[in-house]
Formats: C-alpha cells, sequence, structure tokens
C-alpha cells in the first residue's frame, strides 16, 4: 500500500520557482539541471511533453528546469505572466527584434540606449527594417517620427548613460494610434523601482548581467511580458540557440535573492553621492534622476518607486585628459565598464560603451569626450564621497603642476 503524501502546512507557501519533491517539501537552492537531454518514461509522456500539457523537458535549447525556475522569479519581480531568460542582454534585445519586427516595418530607436544596438539596427536594415534614431531629451516629440508602418518604439528610461526619463505611458498613448509594441529596457531601473509593464509597455527587458545578478559573475538577458509573448519569444529562443545554461542561471537565481536589499543601498548611496557632486569644484551638469533641478526628475518621480536606482553621469573639469585623471586617481570606485554591481564602476562612455556607434555619433546627443558614467555599488558611502573627493585633489595637483 503507498503511504499518504503528508499534508503541506497552510503556511508553507510555496515560491514561485522552487521545485517539490514527491514528498512536498523543497530545496532551499534550486538543483543546477545541468542535463542536455532526458529520458522518457514512454512515448505518451513524450507526447504531453512536447504539445504542453504537463511541465517537461527533451532537450536544453527548447527549456531547462534550473532556467526556467529563473524566469518565473524574474515574471514575479516585473508582475509579469512570464518571462523568457537568455544568453546576454543583448540577446534579448535582439531576440524581440527578430520575433516581431517585418520587412518593410518600422522601428524607432533612441540614440540613449546602449551603443551595441547600432550595430544590431544595421542588421535589422539589411533585413528590410526601416530604422528612425530620436534624442530621448524629446520625447515629446515623438508623434512626428511615428508612421503608419511603426512596428516598435524601443526606449531605456532613464536612459544609457545621460539618464534622460521617457514617460512610458505617454509614448504608449502615442504608440497605440498606429498599433505599435512598446519594448522599455529596464536595466538602468531595475524592477525595485519601475514597473514598465504597469505603464503601459509590453515588453520590459533586462540585460541581468547587471543588477538583477548583481555580482560581476554572469551573462545573462531577461524578456518579461505576457503568457503569449513568452510563447512567441520561446519559439525564437529555441529556433537561433540562445538559451542560458543552467550554471549562470543558479547565479542569477543566487543574485535575485539579494536584489532588493542591493538595489535599496544603490539607490541611497547613488542620491548621496549625487547630492555631493553637485557641490564639487570640477564636477559639472550632473546627471541623476534623484535631484530635484534634473529635468526628467518630475516623469522620474510619477514612474519610479522607492529611489531613483544607482546609475549617474556627470562631466569632470574641461576635457577627457581631465575625466582621465579623475578616473584613473580613485581608489574605491573602480574602472570598468558594465553596471548594477556590489562594486562602484566607473567609466567614460566616448572610449568604451559607446565604440559601437561611429566618432561623429557618439557626440550627437549630449554625451561629451569628458562625461562619465558612474554605477553606484553597496560600500560605505563615506568611503566613496572621501575617493571622489581624493580624486579631484589629485586632478588638482596634476593640472598645477
Amino acid at each position: 500500500m503507498t503511504p499518504k503524501r503528508p499534508a503541506r502546512p497552510h503556511y508553507a507557501r510555496r515560491h514561485p520557482a522552487d521545485p517539490l519533491t514527491p514528498y512536498g517539501n523543497r530545496p532551499m537552492v534550486t538543483p543546477i539541471v545541468n542535463a542536455v537531454n532526458y529520458e522518457y518514461l514512454d512515448f505518451e509522456v513524450l507526447r504531453q511533453i512536447t504539445d504542453g500539457e504537463i511541465d517537461g523537458y527533451t532537450y536544453h535549447r527548447d527549456d531547462n528546469p534550473t532556467v526556467r525556475a529563473v524566469e518565473k522569479l524574474i515574471a514575479a519581480l516585473e508582475s509579469a505572466e512570464d518571462c523568457v531568460v537568455c544568453t546576454t542582454g543583448m540577446a534579448a534585445c535582439t531576440m524581440v527584434y527578430l520575433t516581431y519586427l517585418r520587412a518593410g516595418g518600422h522601428l524607432i530607436l533612441f540614440h540613449d540606449i546602449y551603443g551595441a544596438h547600432y550595430k544590431v539596427s544595421l542588421i535589422l536594415e539589411r533585413l528590410g527594417v526601416e530604422v528612425s534614431w530620436v534624442d530621448a531629451a524629446d520625447w515629446k516629440g515623438l508623434e512626428r517620427h511615428i508612421k503608419p508602418n511603426t512596428q516598435m518604439i524601443f526606449l531605456e528610461t532613464p536612459s544609457n548613460p545621460l539618464c534622460k526619463v521617457i514617460d512610458v505611458a505617454a509614448v504608449k498613448a502615442m504608440a497605440r494610434r498606429v498599433g505599435a509594441m512598446v519594448v522599455v529596457d529596464n536595466t538602468f531601473a531595475t524592477p525595485y523601482h519601475q514597473k514598465p509593464l504597469a505603464l503601459g509597455a509590453d515588453l520590459v527587458i533586462h540585460s541581468a548581467t547587471k543588477a538583477l545578478g548583481g555580482h560581476n559573475d554572469l551573462m545573462a538577458g531577461a524578456i518579461a511580458g505576457s503568457k503569449k509573448d513568452y510563447d512567441e519569444l520561446w519559439f525564437t529562443r529555441q529556433a537561433i540557440g540562445t538559451t542560458l545554461d543552467a550554471y549562470s542561471a543558479s547565479l542569477l537565481e543566487r543574485g535575485l535573492k539579494t536584489f532588493p536589499l542591493r538595489a535599496e543601498r544603490m539607490a541611497a548611496n547613488a542620491m548621496a553621492v549625487a547630492r555631493h557632486l553637485v557641490r564639487c569644484r570640477g564636477i559639472s551638469d550632473v546627471r541623476y534622476p534623484g535631484l530635484r533641478d534634473f529635468d526628467g526628475h518630475r516623469a522620474a518621480a510619477r514612474q519610479m518607486k522607492h529611489g531613483f536606482g544607482g546609475m549617474m553621469a556627470f562631466e569632470v573639469g574641461n576635457d577627457q585628459e581631465d575625466a582621465k585623471r579623475f578616473v584613473s586617481a580613485l581608489r574605491v570606485i573602480r574602472h570598468a565598464v558594465s553596471l548594477g554591481s556590489t562594486e562602484s564602476l566607473i567609466c567614460i562612455p566616448f572610449l568604451t560603451t559607446m565604440l559601437y556607434m561611429p566618432p561623429e555619433r557618439r557626440t550627437t546627443f549630449g554625451v561629451k569626450p569628458n562625461t562619465v558614467r558612474l554605477s553606484v555599488g553597496v560600500e560605505p558611502v563615506a568611503h566613496l564621497l572621501e575617493d571622489i573627493d581624493q580624486a579631484l585633489r589629485s586632478v588638482k595637483k596634476r593640472s598645477r603642476s
């Protein structure tokens, strides 16, 4: 006689990503399932899996239990029905383009997005997609760029690297007139501060390499949306083979456990750093959505919660050499690309993240050779302020000598 499964206590609420064992208990950490393929018990089980009647797995390119667990976690963070996780943030963006754009269609991109989109746009144009670039500072005039064949508007808010803020709900109202999708890259804001789907966006994209992972040790991308979108994006991922590996998915899940704590601390640190920078001689045009005199502050206050994130940009001195000297003199803040990690990271976009763009395009929307981008981490804020001050003193000494 088969023993009865013990009833689950009423307080044992299942975590959306926790796989249950046959006895109803669960591991505290989602197992890393490295299997490429799976043995079938019989042909009826195979049919049920492939027809989608039951949860099951056949081949890693199709799906993976560890990856699926992380997808459910990120979907919950974004208040989405489902989520597709893939190999990188740019893989996520490219999957969205390949899934929803058609030859003869029109895509609107803002200059103020990660520079690698420029390369992807060249590929899309070869495939027959018309691409228009718009300055995020001019989002209120977006309607004049929308055409009857506009299929998608892709934006970041706050933008990369100048933290320009775009009203998502207003853009969706414009896009709705021609039936265009609105896709929001939420990497800078994170779901802790902003939920684009609730503001009207159709899809939300993340470079999960950044704040969701948070430790500079994995690369991943995520796309959150409806169940229908999940099915369509899953088809693209399965076709082109951008499924994330199980080990990276496990690292991402671990990062997500501390994500709210890190996001809260980063935002608090960033506000303190931004207020300090405004008072520093040799620093100008501090761009942080939390500053009241920042031109996007009102829009940010409407659509961001619990702070304004950990990202900012500002200008150092009068030229790029001043910016280089400042960055080189920092000791706590690390000179590195990427963002959203426990360590504070700084870079000069003109020399790093914007290298994907032709030189003549790097300054067209406000980025200058001496603009620096700062991703504020979780270090003691006093250490960050002291580091900034000593670096500025070092720059002044060198400029005198």
